[in-house]
């Protein structure tokens, strides 16, 4: 029996065989061509890339029969980038430059790319680089003439252990027998951890060269609460872990208690419990966990997820379903927060060398007007289904709030001139998640209908610390006093204008801090969907007047 730990993705204590995954490594064999085999070579190369996304088209047909249009979209970007020009063209020229075979070509254009992608800022991005080895590795197998290790298989009570998994695997696990998983790679941002939470699957990430002990058919126990992976227990340990399990799962049903009930302090202080999503197929799990609305909805995603420009339909039939779907729920959606660190191909922004410092959000979607009205008339065109919201990010003055209202209230005088419906009551808010925006916060608060704090940024900003840094994770901690003062200066300035203030980063969730948002008056709260009973279950369980009382006390405040 040993023990390794990694990072806790998602909650959880799960028991059960190893399914390896990890020592999937393809040999990609190396070897010379000769002048007259290049063209020889390149044609090959065009037939395993046809192969390759006619192999993506069916994985996309699956995952929309199986789960949805949404989800299925991540397949259309892989075939988005495996015939990229500049994925295709690389790998030709290395096959003509360097007179190397088709899958050591790929093997060079791979390492090229995922590194580009993994040098990124932004963690969503940063995490991207595994899509480029996803569709690297199924082009290699394909030119091979091999078949991968498929997950669709397991029949047993299995816990998965990879290097990563992808998206193409992920599609393809089955509850009834996937208990767990375990990546060597990745961080709570990863693919693997946001599957993970979405599904309820116990999820320990980022485990590292330590994770090379676990062997095919050892039993794991993993405690993913506490990052804690046991290998080969004894039977004893066993029976402990599933006592843990059962009590763990008790936990759950416990929670399902809360759904029904209000958001309420026992001294009677409300603060409504929302939730985030970034696509119109978490909806439903916004319903399942009983949130009073949607807090952020992250719409980034659909253009993330799309290998071009989402048209104006397209937008308003996702906003359409989200609104829709909350059945008079209130639904904040931000609007396009990319540029710098989060790069869309098509829309053509430079590469920046301090991209959070950068040409992104509210910036770019000031310059690229028609982009912008693109959104808003999409946005104004959903807000008759249901309770919109429009929330702005990255904020620094009143003249960018100003001049993003004037384009709302201009993309709604021209909908209105065709003919086309939209709400009078659409609240307008902006995200906090400058050190600028807390301290103009007072002059904002006149211009718009709330504040949304986004702690993530807001953390990193103020104390000059990158949140997915590892050398200095211990800096970035929203528990910071700079930071809690920070947000208390919002929150007093917001009350002060009589508008209404949320949390939507992470910190959203950290029940440690649900009495200090309690006692500086914040009005909402927004979490992931599995978050949201816990959550309400600390807001019942605090008295606002006592957490007030004792703020300097407790928070150094």
């Amino acid at each position: 029996m040993s023990v390794i730990t990694g990072i806790s993705a998602s909650q959880g204590v799960a028991i059960g065989k190893v399914f390896l995954k990890k020592e999937e490594q393809v040999r990609v064999p190396i070897y010379t061509l000769a002048e007259a085999e290049i063209p020889k070579e390149i044609a090959r190369l065009k037939e395993g890339l046809d192969k390759t996304a006619q192999a993506l088209q069916n994985l996309h047909d699956k995952a929309k029969a199986d789960v949805g249009e949404d989800e299925a979209r991540i397949f259309d970007v892989h075939r988005m980038l495996l015939l990229d020009d500049e994925f295709v063209e690389h790998i030709e020229t290395t096959i003509q430059n360097e007179r190397v075979n088709a899958e050591e070509a790929v093997a060079v254009t791979e390492e090229v790319f995922a590194n580009m992608f993994a040098n990124m800022e932004d963690a969503y991005l940063r995490e991207r680089a595994a899509d480029i080895k996803d569709i690297s590795k199924r082009l290699i197998l394909n030119l091979l003439g091999q078949e991968e290790k498929s997950v669709a298989g397991i029949d047993y009570e299995a816990i998965i252990v990879a290097k990563d998994l992808y998206p193409s695997d992920t599609i393809q696990i089955n509850k009834n027998f996937v208990k767990g998983l375990i990546t060597l790679e990745g961080g709570k941002m990863s693919h693997t951890a946001i599957l993970a939470r979405t599904m309820q699957l116990p999820a320990v990430v980022g485990v590292g060269e330590a994770g090379d002990e676990i062997q095919e058919g050892d039993i794991l126990i993993l405690d993913a609460k506490k990052g804690e992976i046991i290998i080969n227990p004894s039977e004893a340990e066993i029976e402990e872990f599933k006592k843990k399990q059962a009590e763990f799962e008790a936990y759950q049903q416990e929670l399902l208690k809360y759904i029904g009930t209000e958001s309420v302090t026992s001294d009677g202080q409300h603060i409504e419990i929302c939730a985030n999503i970034g696509r119109p197929s978490d909806v439903p799990a916004v319903l399942e966990n009983d949130a009073e609305g949607v807090g952020l909805f992250r719409s980034e995603f659909l253009y993330m997820d799309s290998p071009e420009m989402p048209t104006e339909e397209e937008q308003y039939q996702a906003y359409k379903i989200a609104v829709e779907g909350l059945g008079g729920k209130r639904v904040i959606i931000r609007t396009l927060d990319v540029g710098g660190d989060k790069e869309i191909p098509y829309l053509n922004i430079p590469k920046e060398e301090n991209p959070f410092l950068g040409y992104r959000a509210v910036r770019v979607c000031l310059e690229m007007k028609d982009l912008f009205k693109t959104q808003l008339r999409a946005l104004l065109r959903s807000s008759v289904h249901g309770k919109l919201a429009i929330m702005i990010p990255m904020i620094i003055s009143v003249d960018e709030v100003r001049r993003s209202k004037e384009l709302i209230a201009e993309c709604k005088a021209e909908l209105l001139a065709e003919g086309v419906a939209v709400s009078d009551d659409i609240e307008v808010g902006i995200m906090i998640e400058t050190p600028a925006a807390v301290m103009v916060a007072d002059l904002l608060a006149k211009e718009v209908d709330f504040f949304s704090v986004g702690t993530n940024d807001l953390t990193q900003y103020i104390l000059a610390a990158d949140r997915m840094n590892p050398k200095i994770a211990d800096l970035y901690d929203t528990c910071n006093p700079a930071v809690l003062r920070a947000i208390k200066k919002v929150a007093d300035d917001a009350h002060e204008a009589g508008i209404w203030i949320g949390i939507c980063g992470e910190s959203g969730a950290d029940t440690r801090l649900t009495g200090f948002f309690a006692a500086i008056g914040i009005d909402e709260l927004s979490v992931s969907p599995s978050s949201v009973l816990e959550v309400r279950k600390t807001v019942q369980s605090i008295n606002a007047a006592e957490q007030k009382a004792n703020l300097h006390q407790n928070w150094n405040i």
